[in-house]
């Protein structure tokens, strides 16, 4: 299972758009493949003070990770810029998951990052600094991170426009390749 994440819980992302292409382009390979966790629809269970003990886990949390993170072998998070890195509310999320089970949940998980940005980079330096962390959790990152620039001019409305939309299925289609969960080119007809 590939568990597709929305790295951000502000209302009204854009992030939103990219992370469900992801999603509904996998649901048509598999509709077994992925699952969806966007941290904008968490209930509000991340407390500060009483997430890092194993007693104060909220049972959302908790189901996220037996039902869903603990399963799965292979990642994509949507990373959208916030002030030059990723949302903090991302790392609460990975501080929370990490508090029992560490290993089960996240070592040599493999991990590929879309970066989503107004600006010119694509959040390449939050990207950037996720793959720290992840290494530090021993997961095994994969190496072409997709950087999608002035995400303005490539929706319209909700919708992702082409070339970008294409560009981010072949990304998805290389990374299963990397990650071995498929073999050959998925969809050759979407490749360009």
């Amino acid at each position: 299972m590939i568990v597709v994440i929305n790295g951000t819980n502000r209302p009204n992302n854009k992030s939103q758009y990219f992370s469900q292409l992801i999603v509904n382009y996998l649901k048509s390979i598999d509709q077994q493949l992925v699952a969806y966790i966007d941290l904008a629809n968490l209930p509000d269970v991340m407390h500060i003070n009483s997430m890092y003990l194993n007693e104060g886990q909220s049972d959302h949390i908790m189901e996220l990770k037996e039902k869903i993170l603990i399963p799965s072998a292979t990642w994509i998070v949507v990373v959208p810029e916030y002030n030059g890195s990723y949302p903090g509310v991302l790392k609460l999320f990975f501080d929370a998951l990490s508090i029992d089970k560490l290993k089960e949940t996240f070592h040599h998980k493999k991990v590929g990052m879309v970066g989503v940005s107004d600006g010119r980079a694509g959040n390449l330096r939050g990207m950037e600094h996720l793959t720290g962390m992840f290494n530090y959790l021993k997961m095994t990152v994969y190496h072409n991170k997709l950087p999608i620039s002035s995400v303005k001019s490539v929706l319209h409305g909700n919708v992702i426009m082409e070339p970008s939309a294409g560009v981010l299925r072949n990304f998805v289609d290389e990374f299963l390749e990397w990650a071995n969960i498929m073999s050959g080119p998925i969809r050759s007809t979407d490749r360009q």
